[in-house]
Formats: structure tokens, sequence, C-alpha cells
């Protein structure tokens, strides 16, 4: 690497800048009234760790070539690269200019830019995220146009390390912001060491199908944790997947649209472009060139019809379903229940809104919002469902304000039948007892412990008993409170902070009290646990949720290769659960993957169907 001479006042600015944190553009009068030195290069910006030795340092005349323009969004500028690298392959030798208005110039062209060095971090400093070192309020002189472009760096199988990241430095709260960068030992220090840089992959496996928002994630590991469906699954907190990429178009949408792919298909050719770092998807390539997707047909699966004496439960998230939403999605949902999941006796909903959908008016009722959706499940030749559920009280469930989430069951009155207990409301705790030596429940549908701490602003279970063949079953319908404001595994925190797990732990602990309520009243009856946990198979809360034997998660009866329900960032991974007591031990389990590998989806999430005999 390239050194500059820096005054011990300069040094002092510098270790001032970085304590007081990393902000985007961020100096001080001390530094600015240092004379920069013309000899800066990129890769003396970038330093051999995460942020720049120069932060609030005005740097001049930094020369490189354009290799990429950003022309829309919010992080409006460009890429520069210097073709004279230095020997250090911890330094980077690509850097972002933030403009904060369309860029005049043009890949291609040679530059000289002035301005002040600072570290960017997507999301704020209290996401965790790492920061994009970068040059802001530049001036900008273009010296020539035409120049061939930097040779980009293939980013291959062999080339990204299979350790993810390193552990981070206790004594930085177990950041690894201030470690030396080592490139050919850890996932993430490669890509840091390559940040603003031109890069490329060849053919990739899409493992992430394309979002909303014009993104779709592909691994240059096909084999790494590959799920049967051509994914890659997230398995446990030590199997990141070091191969997963996010990709992104430098061309708008409006004048390129960006290609639709489900997982398994491949982006063939060549993608090329600089490396980014998002704010929800980490190292990116931000494509000048977009390969093509080749599609490789994948299909939605459809769960098999019960057979007779067995019950079928199933759990599926709706994603925020209310009345307002077009009648198209109430429509493929319905078909959904009839023609993929196959008509179960009993569905467990979530995300079902009020009946005024997010609109913050007090409303808590959600009869017409289950309505349209049970009438849009017989049009689709389904049965006449049933429900039954309890309100919650007005904005104390979490969720989009005004629109009172909720879990709902469906059952089919032809197959099983619901034993009422009056007086479940959204404040009243339903509790188990013994009548004629079997457990019944005193309220249902009732609430499980709404008073508890554990359901603040959180949805609060949903218990009811039904009968199927004579044999009363326990179902128990859960959503437990998001992982909203844990720390993506990018973070510059390894490992990453999952505050979010404190709650879904004591959520855990008090269901699996509840079903101990149960077994103990009578040892061998049939509960089942079910809904969005929002948490892995493998998590301390799916341990909460069995201590004891009193439940196992049904997800770990089926192959490794099979477990998920979701998918994030690239990582197929198990939110959605099914979770069984003692007495139910011959069972058939399916995750039934119809949402969250495709493009088009009708929830994000995949139902669940188990069937067993009671």
């Amino acid at each position: 690497m390239s050194s500059i001479p820096r005054s011990a006042a300069v040094a002092a600015v510098v270790a001032s800048a970085l304590a007081a944190g990393l902000l985007a553009g961020s100096s001080s009068a001390a530094a600015d009234a240092v004379n920069a030195d013309p000899t800066v290069r990129i890769h003396d910006i970038q330093g051999t760790t995460r942020t720049s030795p120069l932060v609030g340092h005005q740097v001049t005349d930094v020369e490189g070539i354009v290799i990429g323009v950003r022309t829309y969004g919010s992080s409006r500028g460009f890429w520069i690269q210097d073709p004279q690298a230095d020997a250090d392959p911890a330094t980077s030798e690509g850097i972002f200019v933030y403009t904060g208005s369309t860029p005049t110039v043009a890949a291609g062209d040679a530059v000289r830019v002035s301005g002040t060095v600072g570290e960017y971090v997507p999301g704020g400093l209290n996401s965790g995220n790492q920061s994009i070192t970068q040059i802001s309020k530049p001036t900008i002189t273009v010296v020539s146009s035409g120049n061939a472009l930097p040779a980009p760096v293939t980013i291959t199988a062999r080339s990204v390390p299979s350790a993810y990241a390193p552990e981070g430095d206790p004594a930085a709260g177990n950041s690894i912001n201030a470690l030396p960068l080592r490139p050919r030992a850890y996932a993430l220090d490669y890509y840091e060491s390559l940040e603003g840089s031109n890069v490329r992959i060849g053919s990739s496996r899409v493992v992430g199908a394309t979002d909303p928002y014009s993104e779709l994630w592909v691994t240059v590991k096909p084999w790494e944790n590959r799920t049967v469906r051509g994914g890659t699954r997230y398995g446990s907190y030590a199997s990141q997947n070091t191969g997963r990429l996010q990709i992104q178009s430098l061309v708008p949408t409006a004048q390129q649209p960006f290609p639709k792919a489900n997982v398994g298909d491949v982006l063939s050719g060549t993608t090329e472009g600089p490396l980014d770092f998002s704010q929800f998807g980490g190292y990116t390539i931000t494509a000048r060139t977009l390969g093509t997707v080749k599609d490789r047909g994948l299909e939605r699966e459809r769960a098999r019809q019960e057979r007779r004496g067995e019950l079928s439960v199933a759990t599926y998230n709706v994603e925020n379903l209310d009345p307002s939403d077009p009648q198209e999605k109430f429509d493929a949902l319905a078909r959904a229940v009839v023609e993929n999941l196959a008509t179960p006796d009993i569905i467990a909903l979530e995300e079902i809104q009020d009946n005024t959908g997010a609109k913050n008016d007090g409303v808590v009722a959600a009869d017409q919002t289950v309505r349209k959706f049970t009438e849009a499940i017989v049009a689709a030749g389904g049965p006449a469902y049933d429900f039954r559920s309890v309100d919650p009280e007005n904005n104390k469930d979490g969720g989009q304000p005004g629109g009172n989430i909720r879990q709902v069951f469906l059952f089919n009155p032809e197959r099983v039948s619901f034993t009422d207990r009056a007086g479940g409301t959204a404040t009243a705790a339903t509790g188990v007892v013994r009548e004629k030596g079997r457990a019944a429940l005193t309220l249902s549908p009732g609430r499980v412990d709404p008073a508890n701490a554990a359901w603040e602003n959180s949805r609060k279970p949903l218990a009811g008993e039904f009968v199927f063949c004579g044999r009363t079953v326990f179902v128990i319908a859960n959503h437990f409170g998001s992982k909203g404001g844990d720390e993506s595994l990018t973070s510059h925190h390894q490992p990453p902070a999952r505050s979010s797990e404190a709650q879904r732990l004591q959520q855990a602990q008090t269901v699996n009290t509840f079903v101990k309520d149960i077994l103990k009243a009578q040892r061998n009856a049939d509960v089942v646990v079910l809904g969005d946990i929002n948490d892995f198979e493998f998590s301390q809360t799916t341990k909460a949720l069995t201590d004891g034997g009193a439940l196992y998660p049904a997800i770990k009866s089926l192959p490794r290769a099979e477990r998920y329900s979701y998918v994030y960032q690239g990582n197929s991974q198990v939110l959605d659960q099914i979770l069984t007591s003692p007495s139910i031990r011959d069972f058939s389990y399916d995750s039934v993957h119809i949402n969250a590998e495709f493009a088009d989806q009708n929830s994000d999430h995949d139902p669940q169907v188990l069937r067993f005999r009671p």
C-alpha cells in the first residue's frame, strides 16, 4: 500500500473524527485547515481497515476512471477507480463520489476529484451496518473521456473464503471496523477489499427472487447449503452462506426493466459493475452490464389431500390482508388454500387486518376481512369455512398502525367442530381445567396470558378447542415478535446483535408453560402450536418452545435441504413452524413452497401443513 506523510495534527484529527462516529462527509475545522496532500490515491483513502484513515480530511485531485454512475434514488453519485493499483490486496482501488444530484460524468471519463472523505452508514449509525467510504461535496474535473475501464475483479467460488467474518474486537463492542482486513481469510473482508471497485461474476444461480425494489440475489457457490429447489439454506448462525451477493442495476427500470427471476433460475453471462454496500442487502453489485435470466421452470408445490382418518392443520401468514386489498389477492390466496394446500381442515391465519385495514380509525373487528376471504375460497371450489378469533385492543398488537393484525382460525365444519366457551376478550386469559379426566380450556377461543409483558406491542396467542372424530385437539395460533431491529449478517458487529430475540424467548416460554398446563391436566392431549414464530428451528426461541419435551418442531422431520418457509437476502430459512405435543407421534409435514421463492408472490411466507390421526 502507498502511504502519505501526515503530521501529528492530522493524525489527531483523524482519530477524533473516528471517535466521534462515522458520518457522511464528516469533517472538522482542524482537518480542513491542514493542507491536502496532492499525492493521495484512492487506496490511500480506503486504507487497510473498514474505515478510512483520512475520514474528515480534505483531499485534492484524487485521480480515477469513472466505472459507474447512479442517476436515481437518494444516493446519487458515481464510482471512480484508480487503474494504478498498489500491491496490497486489502486496499480497494475504487471509491464512491456522492454528488446528491444527477452526476454529469459518464463511464470511461478520467477525472480528478476534490472533496471531503467520509464514512456513510446506510440506515444510520444505530443500524449496525458497515459504512461506505466516500468523497462528498466534490469538485470534479473531467480530464478525458472514452477511456478503457479498469479490468474487473472476477468474484468466483474460489476467490471467496469459506469463513464468513472475523470475531469482533470485544474492546470495541465486537466491532470489526478497526481490524486489519484479511481478504484471503474472510468473505466479508474480501468483499470489503473490493468496495467501490469494478467487479464481475459469471453465470450464477439465483437464490433470492426478484423483489419489488428491482433486486435479486445470486450465489457464486452453487453447492453451498443447497436446497432441493435451488436456494441456499440458512441452517445455523455459523452458516451465513458466503457466496451470496445482491444484484441491482445502474440502469433505471423506466429505461430497462429489471429481469424477473425465481429461485433456481440462472443469471447467465456476465454481470459487471461497482461493488456497493446496501442498507437492505449488504454487498451489492450495481450492474452496468446485467446478465440474462434463464428460467429453470420452478413450480409451486401442491400438498396432498389428507387420508382417511387424518386431520390436516395449516398455518399461513397472508401478509396484512384487509378488505381494501385487490380482489385478485383474495382470489389468489383462496386458490392457494384450495389447490396448493388441499383445503386443510383447520387453518391458522396470521396478519388478518381489521375491516378498515391500516386506516387508524379505532376499528378492531375483522369479520369483513375474514368473510371476504372465506367467500373467495368457496368461489375457488373450496369448502365454506367457519372462523373464530378474538379482536385485539386498538393498536396494542403491533404491525401497521391502525391495522390491528391478529390470528384467525378457519375450520371446515363438515370435518371438524369448534368447542365454543364464552368470555374470550382481548384482555381475558384462557386457562386450563380438568373436566371428566380430560383437559379443557376455560375460554375458547381465548388468548394466552395476554397481560404478560412478553406480548407488549405484539400479537397474543389464540387458543381454541377443536373436535375431530370424537377427539379433542388443542390448537394455539401464534405470531411472535418480528426481527425488526436485529442487525444484518453483514453488520460491523460480529456476531451481529439480535436484540429482538429477547422478546421472542419470553413469548416462547409463555406458550411452553401453557402447553405444559394442558399436558399436566391430560398427559396424552393432542396439542398443535403453530404460526409465524419469526425464528429459526435452531434458535433459542424454538428451544424454549420445546423445553421439557412439551413440543416437537415438525420442520425437523424434513430433510435439512427442505427446511425453510421464507427467503431473506438470498438465505432460505425457517420462520413459520408447526410444533406437536408428544401424543402426536406419526404425522406428515409439508412446507408448501408457493411464495417465498417466486418473484410473483401472494404473501412473502410459505404455508405449512401437518396431517395426523388424533
